[in-house]
Formats: structure tokens, C-alpha cells, sequence
């Protein structure tokens, strides 16, 4: 029997994909990929459910390469999805011999992103990924060239799609004939898509050139700031990400909390942490905590290697936040704009 590798998100053009090769006898298995900005967990239910065979990959070091330097740049904001759709597509192709599989299967659809699924982006993937002629887009494959499995017969073309545009109206038809009920909305699922996590990627690695996974998943959570001194402070917005905070505390990290009072998490990341940094650190957790009309108030801290808290006392944190004495600037604010996108070409 036939083998292929399909890239599994999840996703109503993936699931429609793979049914569509499985209904000529095909066997398919799954890859999905994982990152600090997009997780497979879409994909790992809707594959339970089709109970398709599915392999996880984590790609963050070659998307994190990928991101510093876009071959093909970028979409709105740091999202470079032509390079990193090759990206996924030549790391299956890697496995095609180990796993005894033909070609690879895609769920794009030509024209449904303009920038990244048009005619010419999908062939520059094909050709980037090293799978020219055995990457096949079975929703759109009556509109593109024939693939070597077709040629070969491996395929029949003429029940295979040729769906075309942004509409979903020909994927839910499809769906309905599938017997296919439960799918999730259409959605992005990549957070290099939204302006936030954006600007705070950008102010990152202008300060690392190679950020941790650490550094990468801290991007998720809270308000982002710079301290006068150009320390990262970071200050949970809600209770649940309390938890998130304190499981990526590192050992060089400093937590604050307002002695007394709910209020958030404050993390402090970076090197030479000075005592501007120390009291405007102390002075956030004050300011987004119940004590923040209060006069005085005390703020506890810690190191991620050590039990034992120290104390700054804060006088007026609503007014001090706010005085031209501390130069604490939100990462978060503004519009993301580039002056160039000097690796596209």
C-alpha cells in the first residue's frame, strides 16, 4: 500500500486533506509541529478522532534562525509563513525514506492567504522544502501542475479538489460528505501572527541574539516592560498567569509580590539587575496590586535559586509610576511598524 506524510494542524483544510488520500486506499500519517508560538494540541485531538498515526516535531531552533532572517519575509508582523510552511514541508520530506512513505500532503489551498498561499508561494515552498513534484495539495490540486504521484498514478487527480479563494463554503460541503461534524473554527494558531507578541519578539532579540525557549514562552504571558535601566519586567495580568510566571522563573530571576494584598507576579529578567531596576520592579507589583492607593507599602522578592525574601518598602506607587523620576516604558504599546523588510528579496 501506498504511504504518504501529511502536515497535520488540525484544521478543517488538514483533516479535509488527508480524508481525501485516505478515500483512494492511501495509508497517511500524520507530522505535526510545535514551537514556542504555536502548539500541536489542535492537532493531537483531531487525529485521536480520525485516528490517524501522528508524529510531533519541535522545530524552535530552525524557526527561531528563520525569524532573525526571512528568506521570503515577513506577513503583517513577524510571522515569516513562507519560509516556515517550507520549513515544515522539508522536514517531513527528511522522513519520507525512514518512514517508507511516497510524497507529502499539505491542506493549503491556493488563494486563502494571499501573501503565503498564492500561485507563486506555493511553488516557492515546493522548491525550497527540496519536494518539487512530491508535495501534493489535494484541495487545490485540479488548479496546479500535476505531481509526480499523479503522473505515476499513485493518485487519481480527477478525485482529488480544485478549490480555490478564501471562502470555506466549498470545505464545509466537503466536510458535510465526509461526515465530518466537529472541527474547530478557522484560526491562525501561530502567535508570530499578533501585533503583541510581535513587538515584544522584536524588543527580545534586540536584546539576545539567541533567546532561550524560556526567554520564547515568557513572550506569552503578562505586561511587558523595560526598566530605566533596560531590565525586562514582566507583570502577570491575571491570577492564572501567576503560575505561568513562577514556572518560568529561572535561577537568575527575581519575583516580586506585594506583602499582604492579591495582586500579581512580577518577574525580573536580566543581567546586572540595578536597584533603579529593584524599585520600579517593586513599584509595578504596588501598582497593579489591591495596595495601589496606599500610601506605603511593602513588596517582598526572591531569587529562582533562593527561599529566603527580601523586602522594598514603596511610598505612593500610583504616583511615583507615574512621575518623570522612573523612565519605565511598556513593551506592549505602539504599533508595530519595520522601517524595512531588508531580508525579503
Amino acid at each position: 500500500m501506498t504511504k504518504v506524510l501529511a502536515l497535520f494542524s488540525g484544521g478543517l483544510d488538514s483533516i479535509l486533506a488527508v480524508k481525501l488520500i485516505q478515500a483512494q486506499k492511501i495509508d497517511v500519517i500524520g507530522i505535526s509541529f510545535t514551537s514556542p508560538f504555536f502548539s500541536a494540541d489542535m492537532a493531537q485531538k483531531a487525529a485521536l478522532d480520525s485516528n490517524l498515526p501522528l508524529q510531533i516535531i519541535d522545530i524552535t531552533n530552525e524557526l527561531l534562525e528563520i525569524i532573525k532572517a526571512p528568506k521570503h519575509g515577513y506577513g503583517r508582523f513577524m510571522n515569516p509563513c513562507i519560509d516556515c510552511h517550507a520549513l515544515m514541508a522539508r522536514k517531513a520530506g527528511s522522513l519520507l525514506g525512514e518512514m517508507g512513505a511516497s510524497f507529502v500532503v499539505t491542506g493549503e489551498v491556493l488563494g486563502e492567504r494571499p501573501k503565503s498561499q498564492n500561485k507563486d508561494a506555493l511553488g516557492v515552498v515546493a522548491k525550497q522544502s527540496g519536494l518539487k513534484g512530491y508535495l501534493l495539495r489535494p484541495l487545490s490540486a485540479k488548479l496546479l501542475e500535476p505531481t509526480v504521484p499523479e503522473e505515476k498514478g499513485l493518485v487519481d487527480r480527477e478525485k482529488l479538489m480544485g478549490i480555490r479563494g478564501r471562502s470555506r463554503k466549498p470545505q464545509l460541503a466537503l466536510a458535510k460528505q465526509f461526515g465530518i461534524s466537529d472541527f474547530p473554527t478557522p484560526a491562525g494558531g501561530c502567535l508570530l501572527t499578533e501585533e503583541k507578541i510581535s513587538l515584544r519578539l522584536r524588543d527580545l532579540l534586540e536584546e539576545k541574539e539567541n533567546p532561550s525557549s524560556n526567554d520564547l514562552l515568557l513572550l506569552k504571558w503578562g505586561r511587558h516592560f523595560r526598566s530605566s535601566e533596560g531590565i525586562k519586567i514582566v507583570v502577570s495580568r491575571q491570577e492564572s498567569e501567576n503560575s505561568e510566571l513562577v514556572r518560568l522563573l529561572q535561577p537568575d530571576d527575581l519575583m516580586f509580590q506585594v506583602a499582604g494584598f492579591p495582586g500579581p507576579r512580577v518577574l525580573v529578567r536580566g543581567d546586572k539587575i540595578g536597584k533603579a531596576s529593584l524599585l520600579e520592579a517593586a513599584l509595578l507589583a504596588a501598582r497593579y496590586s489591591k495596595a495601589r492607593g496606599i500610601d506605603e507599602v511593602a513588596v517582598f522578592y526572591r531569587s529562582g535559586n533562593d527561599a529566603k525574601s527580601a523586602e522594598i518598602s514603596v511610598k505612593r506607587p500610583l504616583a511615583a509610576i507615574e512621575s518623570e523620576e522612573h523612565k519605565i516604558s511598556l513593551i506592549d504599546s505602539g504599533n508595530f511598524k519595520r522601517a524595512s523588510d531588508e531580508s525579503k528579496k
